[in-house]
């Protein structure tokens, strides 16, 4: 089963391609950020998430896309343009008939950690060792879109 895991954003949008080898084991195909210009128009951006997302969705041929849920904070501003990033990922799910998993950080945290509050270098950690990597993955982006990957590879197995 091959897992695709997004962070979603619009200047820096992550992703991770994961194949689940068994139960809780899994193998890291790729991993990375798509970047947009950050002063860029929006409907930019998206047309180039659009297009960079479509090559890793083609390339890698993933069954199931897990994908961060949107949670207000304190910036209305950036749940409106993380949205936007997000229905374009989502989009992309319906036409290439992906399962999709929706995860908010606080259920990233409790699958991976056991703790919902969690530190973010707490889940980064957990994320090496659970992939066997030799470093913590960088940028932060990709890292947590790792982490969303392993959450629903974890899932999977119990249902």
């Amino acid at each position: 089963m091959i897992i695709l895991g997004i962070d979603p954003g619009t200047t820096t949008l992550g992703y991770a391609v994961l194949d689940r080898v068994s139960r809780d084991s899994f193998k890291v195909i790729t991993y990375g950020v798509i970047k947009t210009v950050p002063k860029q128009d929006e409907h930019l951006k998206l047309a180039e998430i659009s297009k960079d997302l479509k090559i890793v969705i083609e390339k890698y041929k993933p069954n199931i896309m897990s994908i961060e849920k949107i949670f207000y904070n304190t910036n209305p501003k950036t749940v409106i343009t993380v949205s936007q990033a997000r229905g374009v990922c989502l989009m992309y799910a319906g036409v290439y008939n992906l399962t999709v998993k929706e995860y908010t950080p606080l259920q990233v945290k409790n699958a991976l950690v056991g703790y919902g509050r969690a530190e973010k270098k707490q889940v980064q950690y957990m994320v090496t060792k659970m992939l066997n990597l030799k470093e913590v993955p960088k940028p932060d982006d990709a890292a947590d879109a790792l982490a969303i990957a392993v959450c629903a590879g974890l899932e999977y197995y119990k249902l």
